[in-house]
């Protein structure tokens, strides 16, 4: 059997090898807790400082801006929860249909909790506008959160012109960057993001690590109690190794962007995209073609059953999804989709291919050679006119 192809970078990828030699000793021998006093605490505190650094330089921070948070998600919450809770004077929080439910969810809740929620459409592109965005701001919007790029369909956001927006407002700017790191440089002044959340191993990192980037002056309710880690914004002990995992990885993200890696891996996800749409009739892109990374590929095969295409290609040796990762349990078309403008059948049909680092140019042919014949079998087990123009 040849061996699996990843093809579900945007879910999660690989720790890179130096990141796993890196973690090692800090799972065995150099075992400690940073908040003791003794030189083996001492060796564990001045290991998560490196590492701080390193994610400091990967977002464009200062080392003292960073607290480490267990998962993105927890690292979301903390932005929205926090913000909303430490804030007087200010109760509504602004954020957009396509964000990842990591956001969606705390946003709601807060709604729950007697807070004002606007949510602000995207254009069928899949890009704020940010106009609409603009119009929904007001001396009462206490935060808005906006992604940098999109998990699902890879569109970048119009951070740059949003951010000024923002501040003139007087609110809060928390930005989900997990997709971002080593596919575009994160710009924590350039996009005058006050928050911003990035997760290892969206990156070549290990699971159980991520960070929040938390701009100097910035007040938040800690939302994990009981202790003064992380300046006091997050209780519990840190995870050493996976954190000590995360700088390595934050290193590696900024020197693969400097040295044009991610081009390489978009220009793969471009040959994929010409493959699919030449090979597969009535297939097209979701998102815009340009201001897109280009390693993500997110297509609508019309008639199908993205979760069946999924199956098939799994059986076949190759991963893919039909979403977030996230939200592969619920029932119903992706909300990203839908809020794009896309109908229910045709978010159906749609499947993510999001290719990384390791991906190769046979990779990539071979899943060009695999899909045709899956998605036209499905089609012919649908019966005839499933396969409607789009």
């Amino acid at each position: 059997m040849s061996a699996r192809i990843h093809a579900d970078h945007a879910a999660t990828t690989r720790p890179a090898p130096e990141v796993v030699e890196a973690m090692q000793p800090w799972l065995a021998e150099r075992f400690g807790n940073a908040s003791s006093v003794h030189a083996r605490g001492e060796a564990a505190r001045d290991a998560i400082g490196s590492a701080r650094l390193e994610v400091a330089r990967l977002v464009g921070a200062q080392s003292e801006e960073i607290v480490f948070t267990a998962t993105g998600s927890e690292a979301n919450n903390l932005a929205l929860r926090g913000a909303l809770r430490a804030t007087t004077g200010r109760n509504r929080l602004v954020t957009t249909t396509i964000e990842h439910a990591s956001v969606l969810g705390p946003a709601r809740a807060l709604e729950a909790e007697g807070f004002a929620l606007t949510l602000v459409p995207v254009r069928a592109n899949g890009a704020v506008d940010p106009d609409e965005l603009e119009a929904a701001l007001g001396p009462d919007v206490a935060l808005v959160s906006v992604m940098a790029v999109n998990n699902e369909t890879g569109v970048i956001q119009p951070l740059e012109e949003i951010g000024p927006l923002v501040q003139e407002c007087g609110a809060l700017f928390h930005v989900d960057a997990m997709q971002a790191p080593g596919k575009i440089a994160i710009a924590v002044d350039g996009w005058q993001a006050d928050l911003l959340s990035i997760a290892a191993h969206k990156f070549h990192g290990p699971l159980g690590a991520a960070a929040l980037f938390v701009r100097r002056r910035t007040r938040l309710e800690p939302q994990i109690r009981g202790g003064q880690h992380e300046r006091g914004l997050r209780a519990g002990t840190e995870n050493v190794p996976a954190i000590v995992g995360m700088g390595v990885a934050a290193r590696r993200a900024r020197e693969a962007l400097a040295g044009g890696e991610p081009g390489r891996v978009a220009e793969l996800g471009e040959r994929l995209l010409a493959s699919l749409l030449a090979g597969v009739s009535h297939t097209r892109l979701n998102g815009d073609l340009n201001r897109r990374v280009g390693s993500i590929v997110n297509v609508c095969f019309a008639g199908v059953d993205g979760e069946a295409v999924l199956h098939e290609l799994d059986h076949a040796g190759i991963e893919v999804s039909t979403g977030s990762a996230c939200s592969s349990a619920e029932p119903g078309p992706s909300h990203v989709l839908l809020a794009m403008g896309l109908d229910p059948e045709d978010a159906h049909a749609s499947v993510r291919f999001s290719l990384g680092e390791e991906t190769t140019e046979e990779e990539v042919a071979r899943i060009g050679e695999v899909t045709p014949p899956v998605v036209e079998r499905l089609r012919a087990l649908a019966g005839p006119g499933m396969e409607r123009a789009v």
